[in-house]
């Protein structure tokens, strides 16, 4: 027997999320351009997409496409609506009569696939943040509480002062800013652990944000560290490349 292609309609979802490739996507576009029906489920279904994406504040971790996808795969999507709306579709070669075909049910149906799998990857992501929040947290109160604890605050040649309490029993920091003036795109604030002949990365400040910028939490601190801070390109470079902004001596 001569195999049969299968019919085309069924495909709208699997296109909608680029998951057709080589000849079948051919085949699919070529239908496309002279199926109306299948051309406006195509769209509904990337405005569905839309939606989900602008409603998950969440970044999805790598794996999240690729389940959406293979969901997808296993869930059936019946053929479009003609418009002729209600009209009993038929499909030669496959069901031999006729059925219904609720088009809103179908994108319902594909949204709520990917609503069920955005759901639990948000709500992953949620803990897996609200627990490295809570970690951080925690670690900068005890480098705040410990008993030596010390405050130091320094003008730069910027502008602004950055502020440090830093703890040597817990060899760490926590520094922030405020009256930074804020950087052209592409320069971040590069913060280091300046011993005499060597000088080690101590992280990034965060952008500043109504003239302040957010706590950062810096650990590896020795008793011979002086703190810089300079002007670096995004990402952060692994030994400084400009004049630091400010030099602080730490209080003992």
């Amino acid at each position: 027997m001569r195999a049969t292609r299968p019919e085309p309609h069924p495909l709208t979802g699997v296109y909608a999320l680029d998951a057709l490739t080589g000849p079948q996507l051919d085949r699919f576009e070529r239908h496309l351009h002279r199926c109306p029906a299948c051309d406006s489920e195509v769209r509904d279904f990337r405005e569905t997409a839309a939606r989900l994406a602008l409603a998950v504040a969440a970044t999805p971790p790598a794996e999240f496409r690729p389940r959406l996808r293979a969901a997808v795969a296993v869930t059936r999507q019946d053929p479009p609506l003609t418009p002729r709306a209600g009209r009993r579709l038929g499909w030669p070669g496959r069901l031999g009569g006729g059925f219904r075909v609720p088009r809103l049910a179908t994108a319902l149906a594909a949204a709520a696939v990917a609503v069920a799998i955005a759901l639990g990857v948000v709500a992953s992501v949620t803990q897996h943040r609200l627990t490295q929040a809570q970690a951080r947290a925690h670690a900068v109160a005890a480098v705040l509480a410990a008993p030596d604890a010390r405050l130091t605050a320094r003008t730069t040649t910027a502008g602004g002062t950055v502020t440090i309490v830093s703890a040597q029993s817990r060899h760490a920091m926590v520094i922030s800013a405020a009256g930074l003036p804020g950087l052209p795109g592409g320069r971040v604030y590069e913060v280091w652990f300046m011993a005499p002949g060597r000088t080690r990365e101590a992280g990034l400040l965060p952008e500043p944000a109504a003239g302040r910028t957010a706590p950062l939490l810096a650990s590896g601190l020795s008793s011979a560290d002086r703190i810089g801070v300079t002007v670096e390109p995004a990402g952060g470079t692994r030994q400084p490349t400009t004049t630091p902004i400010v030099v602080m001596t730490l209080r003992s």
